[in-house]
């Protein structure tokens, strides 16, 4: 079952868009449709997600450069 909604777009886009929907041979609801169901469809997973367990904690007992810098900004 369809249902009817009402979207805004900047006023120099939608020429460009109905240009392109028109280009393809489809209707510019039935662009926007697609568009969705794309977004919709697509489980990226979050920025943390993909980076989980690719970075090991330093040893910074031992790095001479972290000490120095340590030395230098932190009061410790």
């Amino acid at each position: 079952m369809k249902a009817k909604l009402t979207i805004s777009l900047d006023a120099e886009l939608l020429p460009k868009v109905r240009k392109y929907a028109q280009a393809r041979g489809i209707s510019l609801s039935s662009l926007i449709e697609q568009s969705l169901r794309e977004l919709a469809i697509e489980e990226q997973p979050t920025f943390a997600d993909k980076w989980r367990g690719e970075f090991r904690t330093a040893d910074l007992v031992n790095d001479s450069r972290y000490n120095s810098l340590k030395n230098k900004y932190l009061l410790v």
